[in-house]
């Protein structure tokens, strides 16, 4: 319980939180959030760690001159797209006897099956698209990587889609994260920010429950 407080403080209040890790740790904070946003893409037993919401508080505090902004930009998309890379290797190797085991804590089946139906619909896209959506950004490079997807159409695509991830939150918060109204409402910004992440993925799932029912009726016509 004390954990789950932890990571929701810490996710509520990103900016005191960045601002208190630079000021103890100087220059390894580049390194701290380097490891962040490589294990929140690399590893598929971390898909619930801060992506969007990091990297906008990053950029809010590079913008004070703290930190590099220019250096941190670019190893965080080193770090976006190494990730990527790393969790495609793993889904290739090692897979499909991951998911073997159904009720596993960590690899949640409906994560895969979710990420399938993401690639039904985006097909190869999916990889630049599922940046912006959490739990599937996450998933969408290890299902590529179990779908046998050539690595040199999926590190066009991860490289694309690193660049425009890291691109728009980073230098968002960067030139918007210490405007005023912003900055005195920061945990609002950070909790619309989450909300917009996963609204791709409600609406995904209102669509395809109305749809179910909407086929009901003609299934029962039918029979």
């Amino acid at each position: 319980m004390e954990i789950i407080r932890f990571f929701y403080d810490f996710i509520m209040h990103l900016d005191k939180h960045l601002a208190v890790i630079v000021s103890d740790y100087g220059t390894w904070t580049y390194v701290i959030l380097f490891t962040i946003i490589f294990c929140e893409t690399g590893l598929v037993v971390a898909p619930i760690l801060p992506g969007d919401s990091l990297l906008f508080a990053a950029g809010a505090i590079a913008s004070l001159g703290t930190l590099n902004s220019k250096m941190l930009f670019i190893l965080l998309v080193i770090a976006a797209i190494v990730g990527d890379t790393v969790n495609y290797w793993v889904g290739k190797i090692m897979g499909p006897s991951v998911f073997k085991r159904e009720n596993s804590r960590i690899f949640k089946k409906e994560y895969l099956d979710k990420t399938h139906n993401f690639y039904e619909k985006y097909g190869a896209k999916t990889i630049i698209l599922a940046r912006f959506v959490p739990i599937v950004r996450t998933f969408a490079p290890f299902v590529a990587g179990i779908g046998s997807m050539t690595y040199s159409r999926f590190i066009t695509y991860n490289v694309v889609g690193g660049i425009a991830w890291i691109t728009l939150f980073f230098w968002g918060g960067f030139y918007f994260g210490n405007i005023p109204v912003i900055k005195n409402n920061f945990t609002v910004v950070i909790i619309a920010i989450i909300i917009l992440s996963i609204m791709p993925g409600v609406i995904e799932y209102l669509r395809h429950k109305y749809n179910n029912k909407s086929a009901e009726p003609e299934a029962e016509i039918t029979d």
